[in-house]
């Protein structure tokens, strides 16, 4: 395979600020075709790119000869549909989080691209993280011990405002616990292993933003056990006054082992925060220069704003997995263990009670 096609399907904000940047930086690969369901936003979308092959029609896009990627940058909703069709095709598939609308849809995302021997990842984009990298490195070396307690909590300021389709559950399924909490909950499965069974809560706080119903929930808590007896904490909210957007808002994860506690925060791309058991408190700790890009990602870490700049190498390793016919990282399969752990939260909230995770 020489250049590979790429073809996008959803143009919103995602898709210019993460996946053009980074696949502009993949060698021997293009963005052949566009496709938005709103004509508005496509036509926008092909001005500012200067891609003339546009489509309304996911269906039309993914059976496109020169196409052989898709990346899906969609409502909720139709990220099983278009997944579908493009597996069908024959094509690689990159799909935003949470990439289905139930923990079914999503295995039978996953059945569908295993069997059809296609590339599958989800756009967990935080598994990119430099200081993240190196505290997977770090607990994969033993250096947090036996694992004790997970917390996470991410707390914006994102007020009364209309957020689209996401505020709809029948768009979206969930709200923040999908849009938010996902991320955290996969750190939590990647850094110390599956969830066993949690307890959650949801609160739909803002029932109408810019106008329109909101039915999704603006705050989640699930307190969590681990298959290895490790706790979690995990707590999200839209509605923390004050608090500011993006990496300017706590964004904080904590781990506690037999040996070492560890924090993260995404603000710090290259440094963590340490202490050892017994010790006096925690302090910095560098992160490596080599965990600072993706392995062979040509991306200049020099370049641009890190805070920003360590998603485009997701785009590197969607299109190296390709490339070298080997599993993605970040997969369908870990986008699927984490819808499990949404759905059961969701139960959870529902019955007021624990609820036992399937075997993923």
């Amino acid at each position: 395979m020489n250049t590979i096609g790429v073809a996008i399907i959803g143009c919103g904000g995602i898709t210019l600020q993460n996946h053009l940047p980074g696949l502009a930086l993949c060698k021997d690969t293009r963005v052949v075709a566009l496709c938005d369901n709103n004509p508005a936003t496509l036509e926008k979308a092909s001005r500012d790119t200067g891609i003339n092959v546009t489509s309304t029609s996911y269906e039309e896009i993914v059976k496109r000869d020169d196409v052989q990627a898709v990346i899906i940058a969609t409502p909720n909703i139709s990220h099983g549909p278009i997944a579908h069709a493009a597996i069908a095709a024959g094509k690689h598939v990159l799909c935003e989080k949470p990439i289905a609308m139930t923990y079914a849809e999503a295995k039978g995302m996953a059945d569908a691209a295993d069997a059809a021997g296609v590339r599958h990842m989800t756009a967990f984009t935080y598994r990119f993280v430099p200081a993240m990298r190196y505290l997977s490195h770090l607990i994969k070396q033993g250096d947090l011990g036996l694992p004790y307690h997970y917390r996470s909590c991410r707390l914006q300021d994102w007020g009364k405002r209309n957020l689209g389709w996401r505020q709809v559950k029948a768009l979206a399924s969930t709200g923040e616990l999908g849009d938010m909490l996902s991320h955290r909950i996969d750190f939590a499965q990647f850094l110390i292993g599956p969830i066993q069974r949690l307890v959650a809560n949801m609160r739909i706080l803002i029932t109408e933003r810019g106008g329109q119903p909101s039915d999704l929930d603006d705050w989640v808590a699930i307190l969590a056990e681990f298959e290895g007896g490790a706790t979690g904490v995990l707590e999200s909210s839209k509605l923390a006054s004050g608090r500011n957007e993006s990496w300017r808002s706590l964004d904080w994860v904590e781990l506690n082992g037999s040996e070492a506690t560890f924090e993260f925060t995404t603000g710090k791309w290259n440094e963590l925060l340490h202490g050892k058991a017994g010790g006096p408190g925690l302090a910095p700790l560098a992160v490596p220069r080599e965990f600072w890009v993706w392995p062979g990602s040509p991306r200049d870490p020099q370049q641009g704003d890190p805070l920003i700049t360590f998603r485009y190498d997701q785009a590197f390793e969607f299109i190296d997995a390709i490339r070298n016919q080997r599993p993605c990282v970040p997969s369908f399969r870990e986008g699927m263990q984490t819808q499990a752990v949404i759905d059961a939260a969701v139960h959870s909230a529902e019955i007021q009670a624990w609820v036992n995770l399937p075997n993923t």
